[in-house]
């Protein structure tokens, strides 16, 4: 019985298309089914942890399907329609799709494998729109042989299925007119019932992992970018927008003197991408930065410092600003007068600072002099303006280090008269991690990425030496507060997760962050309360001796005893994870994709245990709703300010026709 119902539905298949058709199709559909599974074998096979059969299966599951419910959507549309105008917008199509569809699964699998993370629409649209800004980031992971293996699926794609028809049926043949339109009554059925059965498989694709893995992983590619934006927890927003009011913001701040204000210099030093535990004063076992260890040994120094979220730009809005980040891939923070705070540059300038900011970026990653104008800054240096002539590049957007330290000479000769505030950016330690060939390595790691990753530490370490004695030479180190941070950590697979911005493990979130004053911290000091880079703005105003007035920040001068309180991380990915660190005990939200993790710091401090099962439900819906209301009032506060902006820019005309 069951051979004449196989040879039932055999028949009926057989009669919904020519041969001609059949082969047309079959012959894009078929090797895009089997490209798109064998992407998904290869990175379940060289996960830190392969399943088992079970696990196996559980984790193909999804593609599977979904590449089923594909293929069969597009054999059941083109058995339906059957008119050549029809047919010729259907192939069109068709082939579009089997042209972008390769593509997108491409492109999440060689992220993947790169990051650690899967491809979400906000970062392809991210890419779309920046592309001129982060091309030498995918130049520097594209290979020849991806512009190759690109190249051969694009030309399958589209002379592919003509050339196998001609060998098939010998002769030339494109599906876009069918003798006998309309289709038969019984045909038409068997049709509509082909979609159906696609919609069926891509809804199993769309299930959730039966085996505990995250669904991030599980889930085929483009169903997880599709659910990841339809199907993600939120808190209500009128609820919370609400609770956001404009007048709380500190966008009416300013600085007043106390008796003990002096206007000192201040120097912000962003070290990129240096997790704490690479950094010697973190980590004494590890002699990547033998400087920043001294200098650590006569300053005030966090110990357990976090980044808000572990992106350059993000992290320098907490840091210059007091406030959170926006919580988006948007570039937000970019957009004119975006920021919902006075930065500290835009302080100090009203007591007769001049400001200055040096990097040895290009200045058109991610709109950098859009948003050093944001935080007040009068003058900006970044790598175009500088002379490379004997300077090394050692990636993709950025020179050596050093190439900023005659520029910074020049200026602070024409300006270290008065009070100032400089900042650097640093390059040399972000991805992909390489030295200047005439610097000498050593051996910090068995890992040759880590070791790579190290020097580009002890580089910086050796840069940032430089730069206080070019200070001290100048003058100019006893009237300076300096300020040495990372803008956030690095993450090398630890939990599955590589480079920084959704690595929200401590490898990733957790930066050196020390203030050294010359004349003070002698011995130096350490803040054990845990904190975030939000402290940064306060404590440098608090050192200078003024006090905020007409507004506060989030975060707290580390001159102040701190109460312990729960602090907040966001990854930068929208909806991909949120984090809250509360004393020793920090918890992880991943919006579904991983499982919830809870890690005792005091004795996991690499977080390898996810205790979570030991946790009341009541205790862990509760930090969960916290983290989720915290998103959603940081994403409120910029709405409300950019609103407050656009109606007070409709008032302004009223207002003076009014006082005419």
């Amino acid at each position: 019985m069951t051979r004449n119902v196989l040879r039932e539905m055999a028949s009926r298949l057989r009669g919904l298309l020519t041969f001609e058709d059949w082969v047309y199709l079959l012959s894009l559909l078929a090797p895009l089914f089997l490209y798109n599974v064998a992407l998904k074998v290869v990175r379940i096979t060289t996960q830190l942890n392969i399943p088992g059969p079970l696990g196996f299966a559980d984790q193909l599951r999804s593609d599977v399907f979904f590449n089923l419910g594909y293929a069969a959507l597009w054999i059941g549309l083109f058995a339906i329609v059957r008119g050549r105008l029809g047919r010729t917008a259907l192939l069109a199509l068709f082939h579009l799709s089997c042209l972008l569809l390769p593509v997108l699964t491409t492109a999440a699998h060689f992220y993947y494998k790169t990051t650690g993370s899967t491809l979400d629409y906000s970062l392809i649209i991210l890419t779309l729109t920046s592309f001129e800004e982060i091309q030498g980031v995918i130049a520097s992971e594209v290979t020849g042989l991806h512009w190759a293996l690109l190249s051969a699926v694009l030309f399958y794609s589209i002379a592919g299925p003509a050339m196998i028809t001609r060998l098939a049926s010998g002769d030339w043949h494109v599906p876009v007119w069918t003798e006998g339109a309309p289709a038969e009554r019984g045909a038409l059925r068997t049709a509509l019932a082909t979609c159906f059965a696609a919609g069926a498989f891509v809804l199993v694709s769309t299930l959730p992992s039966a085996t505990g893995v995250g669904n991030y992983f599980a889930r085929d590619a483009i169903v997880n970018m599709v659910l990841n934006e339809v199907a993600t927890a939120r808190i209500e927003e009128p609820l919370v927008v609400s609770s956001v009011s404009v007048e709380d913001l500190p966008t009416d701040t300013r600085l007043v003197a106390t008796p003990r204000a002096q206007k000192r210099n201040v120097v912000l030093v962003f070290l990129e991408s240096v997790r704490a535990r690479s950094a010697t004063p973190y980590n004494p076992e590890l002699e990547t930065t033998p400087f920043l260890d001294e200098l650590a040994k006569d300053s005030l120094m966090a110990q357990n410092a976090y980044a808000v979220v572990p992106h350059t730009s993000k992290s320098m809005v907490a840091a210059h600003c007091g406030v959170e980040p926006p919580l988006d891939t948007k570039m937000t923070e970019s957009e004119p007068d975006a920021i919902p705070a006075r930065c500290l540059p835009d302080l100090l300038k009203e007591q007769g600072y001049r400001t200055v900011f040096f990097q040895s970026a290009t200045e058109n990653f991610e709109r950098r002099r859009a948003l050093v104008e944001n935080f007040g800054y009068e003058e900006f240096y970044p790598l175009e303006s500088m002379d490379t002539e004997g300077y090394d590049q050692v990636n993709y957007f950025g020179y050596e280090d050093d190439i900023m330290l005659e520029p910074s000479r020049r200026w602070l000769k024409e300006n270290g008269d008065g009070p100032f505030m400089a900042t650097y950016l640093t390059v040399t330690s972000h991805h992909d991690y390489n030295v200047p060939p005439d610097f000498e390595t050593e051996k910090f790691s068995d890992k040759e990425l880590v070791n790579k990753y190290q020097n580009t530490v002890h580089y910086q370490d050796a840069f940032l030496e430089k730069l206080f004695r070019q200070y001290r030479e100048l003058g100019l180190y006893d009237e300076t507060i300096f300020v040495v941070m990372a803008d956030h950590g690095e993450g090398f697979g630890e939990h599955g997760l590589y480079q920084h911005d959704n690595t929200i493990y401590n490898e990733g979130i957790k930066i050196p962050l020390l203030f050294h004053d010359p004349r003070r911290f002698e011995g130096g000091e350490v803040v054990e309360t845990p904190v975030q880079n939000l402290v940064v703005l306060p404590t440098v105003v608090d050192l200078l001796g003024y006090r905020i007035e007409g507004g506060e920040y989030r975060g707290r001068s580390l001159l102040d005893p701190l109460e312990p309180k729960p602090l907040k991380v966001s990854c930068w990915v929208e909806n991909r994870c949120l984090a809250l660190i509360d004393g020793d005990e920090k918890y992880i939200y991943h919006f579904g994709h991983r499982e919830q993790e809870y890690f005792d710091l005091s004795e996991d401090p690499l977080e390898k245990n996810n205790v979570i099962g030991r946790q009341r439900e009541e205790r862990i819906d509760r930090l969960r709703n916290e983290l989720l209301f915290w998103e959603a009032y940081v994403r409120a506060m910029y709405e409300q300010h950019m609103i407050s902006l656009r109606e007070e820019t409709t008032a302004t005309p009223m207002e003076t026709t009014a006082a005419e």
